[in-house]
């Protein structure tokens, strides 16, 4: 596996690098644009990814060697499983406290409240103290919930209300923060190997390594995003808050905090009732559900299929990732301008793509019998599959689901997906302790077929979409001819 592992890695490498060249050859390079002959809105969204890169880097770092961590400490198969699941369900809890932290604290304050908070998250795994993981995983469920809806208020609050840049720039910045998160993966992966097993200084260095990117993170968001706002006068200014950098009365203080609570509430209401009365939403909604919770438990169960066989974790992380920008690169290809394949069958394919990978994995991890070298190919497969899915599922909900309420929509498919998720967990923590634990018992094979099923759900709820939204040009590309199709 050690030397299956480093092959895989420049196979992967090189057809990356094959599907970008072929990308960029069959796209046409299109005359500088507006955005980008904006120096005021460059030098903004320099800013930003400024800061937010760093916090995805110290994300990914954490990835290779979790599992491993704990299984460095000798905690049971059984005990991890509720570790991740206190994650998982930290998640849920802390959500919709997420999305109101921007309104009542200040953006720029929320983000500097996730650094320390993810900081803390990563000095807790110096302790070998159960609890003191656990207290570690639930920080860690808070920092997952922050990541995702902090940096993105703030960029999208100073893009619109205060820059007044058009919204249609939006995207432009997320796609290129995209682009840059596959490679950070990609290295996250190398760099983890390098710290934890070629310098043999154990899975924790990881964890220690991310803190100094979140300190200049923190660093990033304190003093450029400061000034920024200083620059514009307003100080980090909600429409309907007061000042990040003003003294506040405790009236203020209170009526800041009670708008932001209603403006959340109001639009977890109106996403609700967008997923009610719009059936599309529904399905969508649906196929995430399923999908990515079915990510989670992979997560979780890679590192224990793949560990007893001797492999550098950091290196098949890193295949991993390659696989995945692999599978965003592909899509970027299949789209495009000769191709013209529709996202929503794209999607149909990345959903067929995990439930074979699953189906392989029903048979690799047979109890007494693994096959190491088809799961490692089952689960790049996989990651193959999430680089298809997420920029089609991504496209499909721009179209179905309005920007103003996306948020709020976007909420309710994450509590079925934290849901199912940590149900599965507890369903292979159930499994592992009635059977005597560890890789041994069926319980790992039991939760891959389990995903199988999950799987052919999502294809069903792909299918219900496309019968719903055959003559619906919103759910095509542009420039698209032709009845009866996506």
């Amino acid at each position: 596996m050690f030397v299956t592992a480093y092959f895989a890695l420049v196979v992967l490498a090189g057809l990356c690098i094959g599907l970008e060249l072929a990308s960029r050859r069959l796209s046409p390079q299109q005359a500088a644009t507006t955005t980008v002959a904006n120096p005021a809105f460059c030098r903004f969204q320099s800013l930003f990814l400024r800061g937010y890169l760093l916090a995805l880097w110290a994300d990914w770092l954490q990835g290779p060697y979790l599992y491993k961590l704990y299984r460095h400490y000798s905690f049971l198969e059984s005990q991890i499983a509720i570790l991740y699941v206190c994650g998982l369900a930290s998640c849920i809890l802390f959500t919709p406290v997420a999305g109101w932290l921007p309104q009542a604290l200040g953006r720029r304050r929320t983000c500097l409240i996730f650094c320390l908070v993810y900081s803390a998250c990563c000095i807790t795994k110096l302790s070998r103290d159960y609890f003191v993981l656990i207290l570690g995983r639930i920080l860690g469920g808070l920092s997952t919930s922050l990541l995702t809806t902090s940096f993105e208020s703030w960029y999208i609050h100073r893009h619109v209300d205060v820059h007044d840049f058009p919204k249609e720039w939006i995207p432009a910045t997320f796609g290129k923060a995209a682009n840059w998160n596959h490679g950070l993966a990609v290295c996250a992966g190398l760099v983890a190997n390098l710290f934890a097993e070629w310098l043999d200084l154990g899975p924790v260095a990881p964890f220690l390594l991310a803190i100094p990117a979140l300190a200049a993170c923190g660093w990033v968001v304190l003093t450029d995003w400061g000034q920024e706002e200083k620059s514009e006068g307003v100080e980090g200014r909600d429409k309907n808050g007061p000042l990040l950098g003003a003294p506040h009365t405790g009236l203020s203080s209170a009526a800041g905090r009670s708008s932001g609570r209603a403006r959340f509430w109001r639009s977890c209401l109106e996403g609700l009732r967008c997923l009610r009365s719009d059936r599309r939403v529904l399905l969508l909604g649906g196929v995430q559900a399923l999908f990515e919770s079915v990510l989670y438990i992979f997560v979780f169960l890679w590192t224990p299929v793949l560990d007893p066989h001797g492999p550098p974790l950091g290196i098949v992380f890193s295949c991993l990732m390659a696989a995945g920008l692999a599978g965003s690169i592909l899509f970027r290809l299949a789209t495009s301008t000769r191709y013209r394949l529709q996202p929503a069958h794209l999607l149909c394919l990345a959903v067929l793509l995990a439930f074979f990978s699953f189906f392989m994995l029903t048979f690799s991890t047979a109890p007494g019998q693994p096959r190491p070298h088809e799961s490692l190919l089952a689960f790049l497969l996989l990651e193959l599959a999430c680089g298809l899915y997420f920029p089609a599922v991504s496209f499909l909900q721009g179209r179905v689901i309005p920007v103003e309420l996306r948020a709020g929509v976007l909420a309710w498919f994450r509590l079925p997906l934290h849901l199912l998720a940590c149900l599965g967990l507890l369903a292979l923590h159930g499994e592992v302790s009635g059977t005597g634990g560890g890789e041994a018992g069926g319980g790992t094979r039991h939760m891959f077929a389990g995903c199988a099923g999950m799987m052919l759900a999502a294809l069903l709820a792909v299918v219900s979409l496309f019968t719903l939204g055959r003559n619906d040009a919103n759910l095509r590309l542009e420039g698209t001819r032709g009845e009866g199709e996506i």
